[in-house]
């Protein structure tokens, strides 16, 4: 299983990108959102974090092939298994559909807005709607993602926010609540070294603010 690649961006089209790690050249399927975020990086060093599947269906005598998918994070990865884990989704209609920010298409899950989500490419009502009844509790992590090209913000470590967000929910806090005391955090442009300092940082604005 290919997890990670990394090497020189030689080309990017609509739908894919092609990296070289000598002595292989390897094309790589991407979804817009991330066509975007390379489209400017030609000839430079680029890592992608990959999943491999295979495309064709044996059963029906159609051709077997595998292909890779890349992103440039592993949490947009993560949100992109779970979001072709929605029957009648799967990895070509959600490769069409992933046009905007994870951040963005999570928080539409996360408050139930069909709406937003069925304008979508390839995702209607009915399909906008599974998607909300399978995803909606597993979305509050992507929803926090801090997107790659905010300017003055820090990225935080791996596992820091997650962390801060269950602490806060075993605290009392409502899921929305403990999102939005972390996107207030973050937005200071402060770097947490780990979930305590952020949850300190969350207590000690808020006694400020009564105070």
């Amino acid at each position: 299983m290919i997890t990670k690649i990394t090497g020189e961006l030689l080309a990017i089209t609509d739908d894919s990108a092609t990296l070289a790690n000598p002595p292989f050249e390897y094309e790589i399927a991407i979804p817009e959102f991330t066509r975007r975020q390379l489209q400017t990086e030609i000839g430079k060093p680029v890592s992608l974090h990959t999943i491999h599947y295979i495309e064709g269906n044996a059963a029906q005598g159609s051709r077997l092939t595998p292909k890779l998918v890349g992103f440039l994070s592993v949490a947009e990865r993560d949100f992109f298994e779970l979001f072709c884990s929605v029957d009648g989704v799967g990895v070509k209609k959600a490769l069409r559909a992933m046009t905007r920010p994870v951040q963005d298409t999570a928080v539409m899950i996360e408050q139930q807005d069909a709406k937003g989500l069925s304008s979508l490419p390839g995702v209607g009502p009915a399909t906008a709607e599974k998607i909300i009844a399978t995803l909606r509790r597993k979305m509050p992590r992507f929803a926090l993602l801090v997107r790659r090209d905010a300017p003055g913000l820090e990225p935080q470590k791996p596992g820091v926010v997650d962390e801060t967000f269950e602490a806060l929910t075993v605290l009392g806090h409502s899921e929305v609540d403990a999102r939005r005391l972390i996107e207030t955090a973050i937005a200071g442009g402060k770097k947490f070294k780990d979930s305590e300092a952020m949850i300190h940082a969350i207590y000690q604005r808020q006694t400020g603010q009564t105070t």
